[in-house]
């Protein structure tokens, strides 16, 4: 039996947050009261009442399945329900966007854990795989066409109206149903065999999704504050400071170069230089995730993938020499300790399938149901727990960290917590390949030079150029840390890097709460 009395257990963290964050991440003026009015627990689709059909469920229960095969729910009802889904996630995601930031500047420390948003992203997830099956039963009856389309910052489900039989009318957005009567026949709907008396017409444009216009509104509010704020910043400059030096001759604030790349292209300061090693990393552990999708507020941790490498000494005695990774021709070397986990998604997520993954991963979701013995990542406090105890030992390397990190804050208990009080650091090796790598060149097509983790272990011969990165956390995690302690010891050697003028000592990385 799941355990998912901490869910409603969070919700007596709200005062904290309240006094915190008032505000969503649109602005917005939270309503605490409904927050603490979620199911959280149970679920918080619409539809999961009609579901549960009537039975009482336990405080440990699941919510109740909402299976593909829904004929006694009309259009209507699948239209309504899609609308009241869609209103609840943009309301929530808003909320959950917005706590990293609060929990991260809370430096009084009012704000005591991090359960919380867990737990709406938790109850998020289910409501977005709800959201999907709303769209999948849409389709069976034919109240609509669903296309995945990028559209700025997100790829959207975009619903046009359903090219059959009937009529539609594309420039009212209405899919008309009120076609003649006829025989039934093996291609007819639900919906067309159903004794129920269906509306006419269902409304597509209130149903439409909104998260890329959100992001991309969120993203213009962000980039005009920033502007905002570098114009304060160099007011207060020119008023304090014109002409000012250091005692070593820069110019204050930030003459400086960046970082002591080892390239000829010389790319400018980023974000992520605050990821890069010190001259003295050593031990590290090198983990990578697979998914089913890019939002860790809607989908699910479904394989991780770890090891060691000692950087800098030797490499342990007594660990096992050999390991057998899925691809043959990799060699584990100077790696010990190697795991991979293989995680699960609920029902609703799986009967959906999901081609994508499959394809880049080898993972067919459709086999991972928690009803076929797969536990959910996010259900499994034990095994959140014993990886915490790996990032906390020592510092974690990962490609493209921010994402790892990011699902780990609304996957793993008390990650936000250690993260926050510095007892984690993370080594990020794409900002090693895009400052340091004389190979990353600017090009038409990667204006920042290729740094895809497949690139930067192909230039630092840690895989072949005939085969490809193989998009498992295992053995990604074991070619990138093979071409970072090979990257480390050619920029060691030409004293760039960590090893140039501009390099530090130290582990490096990016940590909190305390100075490196």
């Amino acid at each position: 039996m799941i355990d998912r009395t901490w869910l409603d257990a969070a919700k007596g963290d709200i005062p904290q947050w309240a006094a915190s964050m008032p505000k969503d991440a649109d602005g917005t003026t939270i309503d605490w009261d409904w927050v603490r009015s979620l199911d959280l627990m149970h679920g918080i689709s619409v539809l999961l009442a009609l579901a549960a059909d009537g039975e009482q469920y336990g405080e440990t229960a699941a919510q109740p399945q909402l299976g593909l095969d829904q004929p006694e729910l009309t259009p209507q009802a699948i239209h309504d329900a899609l609308k009241a889904d869609y209103a609840t996630r943009e309301r929530l995601e808003s909320i959950i966007a917005q706590c990293n930031s609060a929990f991260m500047t809370d430096f009084d420390r009012f704000i005591g854990s991090y359960r919380l948003p867990r737990a709406l992203a938790y109850a998020n997830r289910r409501l977005n795989d709800n959201i999907n099956t709303l769209l999948h039963l849409g389709e069976q009856q034919h109240l609509w066409a669903v296309s995945r389309e990028r559209r700025g910052r997100a790829t959207i489900a975009v619903l046009k109206p359903y090219s059959g039989s009937g009529p539609s009318n594309d420039d009212q957005g209405m899919l008309d149903l009120s076609g003649e009567a006829g025989g039934t026949s093996a291609g007819n709907t639900a919906a067309e065999n159903s004794d129920v008396k269906f509306p006419t017409t269902v409304a597509l444009d209130d149903v439409q999704d909104r998260t890329a216009a959100i992001l991309d509104a969120r993203a213009e509010r962000r980039k005009a504050q920033r502007f905002q704020k570098r114009a304060g910043d160099a007011a207060m400059a020119r008023a304090n400071l014109s002409g000012a030096t250091s005692p070593g001759g820069a110019a204050l604030p930030g003459g400086a170069a960046a970082s002591g790349n080892a390239t000829g292209h010389h790319p400018k300061p980023d974000w992520r230089d605050a990821y890069l090693p010190g001259r003295d990393v050593d031990a590290v552990m090198g983990i990578d995730i697979e998914t089913t999708g890019i939002d860790p507020a809607r989908d699910y941790i479904i394989d991780v993938g770890f090891e060691f490498m000692n950087m800098a000494s030797p490499r342990p005695a007594g660990e096992p020499e050999t390991y057998a990774y899925e691809q043959g021709y990799y060699a584990a070397g100077d790696a010990y300790g190697q795991s991979r986990l293989a995680f699960g998604v609920p029902p609703e997520n799986a009967a959906l399938g999901n081609a994508l993954i499959a394809k880049l991963t080898g993972i067919d979701v459709r086999g991972r149901s928690s009803e076929a013995g797969y536990r959910l990542f996010d259900e499994w406090p034990q095994a959140q727990a014993g990886l915490l105890a790996r990032l906390t030992q020592q510092p974690y390397v990962a490609h493209n960290a921010t994402f790892e990190h990011s699902w780990f804050m609304l996957n793993v208990a008390g990650y936000a917590e250690s993260y926050r009080a510095g007892r984690i650091t993370i080594i990020d090796t794409l900002p090693m390949s895009r400052q340091w790598d004389p190979g990353a060149v600017p090009t038409n097509e990667h204006p920042y030079g290729d740094n895809t983790l497949d690139a930067y272990a192909k230039r630092q011969g840690a895989l072949d150029s005939a085969h490809n990165e193989r998009h498992l956390g295992l053995e990604d995690s074991h070619i990138m840390l093979v071409a970072m302690k090979h990257h480390l010891a050619a920029l060691k050697a030409q004293r760039k890097g960590p090893w140039g003028p501009a390099g530090r000592a130290g582990v490096g990385g990016k940590s909190c709460g305390r100075k490196r």
